[in-house]
This record gives structure tokens, sequence and C-alpha cells, in this order.
């Protein structure tokens, strides 16, 4: 058997020479994971600058909504009113029921109570009732609107003044939105710092809230639930009524 040569004890062994383009392969795979950090860096930052401008969006999306169904509301309550002589209210649920035979209970005081009497004539679409709220869970009206499942609690979010009807100031509120449930004030949150109102000449806006107090600014310093604020009649009570939670 021939021995193999050994090299001299003082001799060092040859350097290992990487395989043909290992450096080369090396030098791609360090490129690469750079490039993919720094996008995945790139992307972060665009997020974050861009959160924001997504919100405000989002927000003006959800007002642009309340007005434009506020104003179908609207339509519907005129409609209601050239048939009944009023807007709804406690005192037309008997001609309500009479003219329309309607097994829809229409009892109660609530908003959800008074639209349940535009249902009743006609509309056939609880759509229009819906606007963004942070009082209510995000349940959307689901459009049964056959006896106890018309404008069920959490379908209807628009706050409703009772009482009125077209002979009165056209700048009145018929509605308004997202009012803090049993009070004047407005959430500031949905819209921007905006509250959506319905007049009675069907007109729809977006006013300004109050920070101090959330009470929707109408100019000069007035705002809108104060009875002295020269666009309300002397001595008029306003009969808010709220939506069903």
């Amino acid at each position: 058997m021939t021995m193999q040569e050994q090299p001299p004890p003082d001799v060092e062994p040859p350097e290992e020479v990487p395989p043909q383009g290992w450096h080369g392969l090396t030098h791609k795979k360090n490129f690469t994971a750079a490039m993919v950090i720094t996008l995945v860096f790139m992307l972060v930052v665009v997020v974050l600058l861009s959160s924001p401008m997504i919100l405000r969006s989002s927000k003006a999306a959800e007002r642009t909504e309340a007005i434009s169904n506020s104003k179908q509301v609207g339509l519907a309550l005129l409609e209601f009113d050239q048939e009944y002589g009023r807007f709804p209210h406690e005192t037309t649920v008997a001609e309500v029921r009479r003219t329309t035979s309607t097994g829809i209970d229409l009892s109660g005081s609530s908003s959800n109570a008074m639209f349940r009497q535009l249902i009743a004539y006609g509309i056939q679409s609880e759509d229009i009732f819906y606007c963004g709220h942070p009082e209510f869970r995000d349940k959307r009206p689901d459009n049964k609107i056959r006896g106890p499942q018309a404008l069920e609690p959490g379908e209807v979010r628009f706050s409703y003044v009772a009482g009125l009807d077209t002979s009165m100031n056209p700048s009145l509120p018929l509605l308004a939105a997202p009012m803090k449930l049993g009070t004047t004030s407005f959430h500031d949150k949905p819209f921007s710092d905006k509250g959506v109102i319905l007049r009675a000449d069907l007109s729809a806006k977006a006013l300004t809230i109050r920070a101090a107090d959330g009470r929707l600014t109408i100019g000069g310093g007035q705002t809108l639930f104060d009875p002295k604020n020269g666009i309300w009649p002397a001595g008029h009570v306003i009969d808010l009524r709220h939506p069903e939670k």
C-alpha cells in the first residue's frame, strides 16, 4: 500500500478556496435582505403618516352618509305631513292605524316609534334611518319591517324633534345626529367635530360642535337647542326624541 505523503509539520495547511460564485451569492443575499428591511421600514412610515388621513376620510364618508340619509328621511316626513297635516307624533298614531291597517306597534315616544309611523305609511327601507353613532354597537338595519321587527332598537340613529309641521319656521331642525342620548349635546368623534341636522325646509348641514359642552353652534354664539336662540317660537317647548338603544 502506497502511503500519502504528508506535509512537513511546520507548513501551514492550504487555504480553502470557496466555490466559484460564492462571494457574489453572499453579496446578493445581503443586498436582498437590506432591501427587504428598507421596504418594510418605508411601509411602516407610510402607514403611520397616512393613518390620520384615512381616519379623516372615513369620518367624512360617515358624515356624508348621515347627510344623505337625513334627506331621505326628510322626504318621507314631507309626504307624511302632506297626508296627515303634521310630522309623526302621538296625535297622528290613530289616523295612521286607521288609514294603513298596520300591524306595526306604533306606541312609544322614541324616535324609533315616531319613524315606525313612516314605515306603516309605506316607507320600505330602514337604511335611511342609520348613521354612525358611538353609543350603539355596529349593527345596521336588517330591513325587516313587518310587525315588531320594524325599526328595532339600534336600527335608528337620528334624534327627532317632534311636534313640528311645515307651517313653522323652515330653519327649525327635524333630525339631528349623533346626539348623546337623553341630552341636547352631540358626540364630536364620529363626524370630525361636526353634527348633522336636517331642517324643516329639508336642507341638511354639518355644523360645528362646541368643544366646551358638546352643543351644536349656529353662529353668533348661539346653539341649536337653546330655546332663546331666535329660531324657536316664543315659549315653544322643544320636544326632542332620541333613538332606542
